[in-house]
């Protein structure tokens, strides 16, 4: 039988729906009903859960029931259940009516038909299919590794404060600035721009000018003119939690000898073959976080570590009952070429590569 977990309702179908018994019907809208009262609630949820329904309870009977048969396949009422209880509160709200639950249906034996189909025609034994499947199959079985997983909230109070006193560096943020740039290819042309930006001192002058003068593509988004050249916040060099990939090393130096806001860094920055004009716009006065401020990132941290402890001990678990081998010396001939598209080479590339290497 298919998986049902990604099915979309919505789109027209010509397939008709086999005959379902009044009791099944009768049963599917019971079920819906208290899928309905499942995403009743407070309305909060933390990040760590699916979002998803809790299973519904169905009697092993009620499962077996056939709402469709397609072929020789068949529909059952446990199928539609968990088709609706993969989707998040929001999704099932839109199957309160006959019309729209016969949509689902319908939407789920296009699926089967579509699948058969695939099968017949060798598609189950495409090696993207199969890497596929064995993704399903991998995230079923993490999910069940995960069943009765702590929440932020079940965190113990003892742990979350030992944490946060074994840490109470990560919750001292410096002075963090905010940077403008004109970008230029040769220096001559980016002390033109550093003498006229030292001459013309304001936000919408400083915008003008890297709007005239600038090579990166963001000097001319459609943004007010104060914010042209933003390349966002950075913390002082050496600190790695304030790291901005759009920011070269040498201009985050360069903004932390700025001695005013709104001033220019005195000299041209060269960088990877770029010449930059530095402009300070913004400074964030350093803050160290209380408790309060930080209990909540890290319950939710706590949890997800211990989320994935299940993970690893699941995976260290299976290591040590199935025997691995890795053929280091095939794996070394292995060479992903990124081409001129920078996209990785496709796999008959990868395996002519590994071919030619023998």
């Amino acid at each position: 039988m298919v998986a049902f977990a990604a099915v979309k309702a919505g789109r027209s179908s010509h397939f008709l729906i086999a005959a379902a018994s009044g009791a099944a019907l009768a049963t599917l809208a019971a079920l819906f009903a208290s899928g309905c009262k499942s995403c009743e609630g407070s309305g909060t949820t933390d990040p760590v859960d699916s979002g998803h329904a809790q299973p519904t309870s169905l009697t092993p009977e009620q499962a077996k029931q056939t709402l469709a048969k397609v072929g020789n396949d068949t529909i059952t009422l446990g199928d539609y259940a968990a088709a609706l209880e993969h989707m998040d509160q929001f999704d099932r709200l839109r199957y309160q009516s006959v019309e729209r639950r016969k949509e689902l249906l319908d939407e789920m034996i296009t699926v089967q038909l579509l699948a058969n189909e695939a099968t017949a025609k060798g598609y189950d034994k495409d090696p993207v299919a199969q890497q596929e499947m064995r993704a399903i199959l991998r995230d079923s079985m993490l999910a069940e590794a995960r069943k009765n997983a702590p929440t932020p909230a079940d965190v113990p109070e003892s742990e979350v404060r030992a944490w946060f006193d074994a840490h109470r560096a990560e919750y001292k943020d410096p002075e963090r600035r905010r940077v403008s740039v004109i970008v230029v290819r040769d220096e001559a042309t980016a002390r033109e721009a550093l003498a006229a930006a030292k001459k013309s001192p304001s936000s919408a002058q400083w915008g003008e000018l890297v709007r005239a003068k600038s090579l990166d593509p963001q000097a001319r988004a459609n943004v007010p003119v104060d914010l042209v050249g933003d390349i966002g916040i950075v913390s002082p060099p050496g600190d790695l939690r304030g790291e901005n990939s759009r920011v070269p090393e040498e201009v985050r130096v360069a903004a932390f000898e700025i001695p005013e806001l709104g001033g220019i860094a005195d000299k041209v920055v060269g960088s990877k073959g770029k010449y930059f004009v530095v402009r300070l716009t913004q400074k964030l006065a350093p803050h160290e976080r209380t408790y309060a401020e930080a209990e909540r990132s890290i319950r939710v941290k706590l949890a997800q570590d211990k989320l994935r402890a299940r993970e690893d001990e699941l995976i260290a678990e299976l290591r040590k009952s199935v025997k691995v081998e890795i053929d280091e010396q095939a794996l070394a001939t292995v060479k992903v070429d990124m081409g001129d598209g920078g996209g990785p080479a496709s796999a008959a590339d990868a395996g002519s590569s590994a071919e030619a290497g023998r």
